[in-house]
């Protein structure tokens, strides 16, 4: 069976890694890099921590306005996939490349599978709910990594091709959490002791691209009485850039570089809590048993706040300051998202699909 798997931004990157290792044992894997992230920081390194397979296709696409930047990869990725003729197209997540593969594939008639399905923040306006509801209406088969996920796809009417497989990343946090402990130093280069400090990521426009949002999160750090470690997305740092309050950092808030993957486990396992606007920063804080402070209104991951480790908070600085001080979960974690075992289901569920035969 050929498989052409699209990725293009680093939660993809992790999320491949264990699949892809999968696939391969019984199947043709090309692999799409689209290049939506494509600085060292963001891409390569993830492809070498991980030891993912170097991209077949790297289509360099870059940076760009949603609209341009996910209608420049839709026309490359479609000659791509006339020219290598997969049986599937595999598309991870919420992206622009997750969205771009997707209609790319369903064009030309190719079947689509979707890893990550069914998520739902029920706001429209995040640009990542509209790549996920349409991924998952192109889609021919689902792979869900909740029950919650079975749920919101039946409440819009698709069930067919749908399965519960578990989520991809909790395989990828079991194959790496004792080789990051074992190989990561970037407590001992930051300078921070266990327990002692907070994890910050910013990185969706909601927050970044409002002034006062920033303000208010940077506010609140200030009055943490720790240290926060805050690596710092290159859109973030344009934009504080912008805002001229690179200079007016409070002294607790160690801005840093962006991180591979083993340093940033090391780094959030050992947190006192994080603090996040990303979806997959909620999962690896839940996995990983640290409280996780959102900064937003709303999570495609409310199981994380229905089991009690997750808050949100949005970019209220009272809110935050109070969740920093005072949020503690109140029991302890449960098998939300699988046994670690997503990707070994998703290879035999492919294998033994209707296009496995044209194959």
């Amino acid at each position: 069976m050929k498989i052409a798997s699209i990725v293009g931004a680093r939660p993809q990157f992790i999320k491949c890694a264990p699949v892809s290792r999968e696939l391969r044992n019984e199947h043709e894997e090309i692999l799409i890099h689209t290049g939506q992230h494509y600085d060292h920081g963001m891409s390569e390194v993830f492809f070498e921590e991980l030891a993912i397979p170097k991209p077949d296709y790297n289509l360099g696409i870059g940076s760009g306005t949603h609209g341009r930047q996910t209608g420049a990869m839709l026309g490359a990725i479609e000659d791509v996939l006339e020219k290598e003729k997969p049986d599937v197209v595999l598309v991870y997540g919420d992206t622009n490349s997750t969205l771009a593969g997707a209609l790319a594939a369903a064009k030309l008639h190719v079947p689509v599978a979707h890893i990550e399905a069914g998520l739902r923040s029920f706001d429209r306006g995040m640009p990542e709910e509209v790549n996920r509801v349409l991924t998952d209406h192109a889609s021919d088969l689902l792979f869900c990594p909740t029950e919650t996920a079975i749920r919101n796809l039946g409440a819009e009417g698709i069930t067919k091709g749908v399965h519960l497989v578990g989520d991809v990343m909790v395989d990828a946090m079991n194959y790496n959490r004792g080789i990051a402990e074992e190989r990561s130093r970037i407590l001992e280069d930051v300078g921070v002791e266990p327990g002692g400090y907070l994890v910050v990521t910013v990185h969706r426009p909601s927050n970044t691209d409002d002034r006062e949002n920033m303000a208010a999160i940077l506010g609140a750090l200030a009055e943490a009485g720790k240290p926060a470690v805050f690596p710092v997305h290159p859109r973030t740092r344009k934009c504080l850039g912008e805002y001229g309050v690179l200079a007016e950092m409070p002294e607790n808030v160690r801005l840093i570089e962006p991180l591979g993957y083993l340093d940033m486990i090391r780094l959030m396992a050992h947190a006192e809590k994080i603090l996040t606007d990303s979806g997959g920063v909620q999962k690896e804080a839940y996995m990983l048993g640290v409280p996780c402070i959102t900064l937003r209104e709303n999570t495609e991951w409310v199981e994380t706040v229905e089991a009690g480790w997750n808050v949100l908070v949005g970019a209220g600085r009272e809110k935050i300051v109070d969740a920093i001080r005072h949020f503690s979960p109140g029991s302890r974690q449960k098998e939300i998202f699988g046994n670690g075992n997503a990707s070994v289901l998703i290879g035999k569920i492919l294998a033994r699909s209707q296009y496995a035969r044209s194959g």
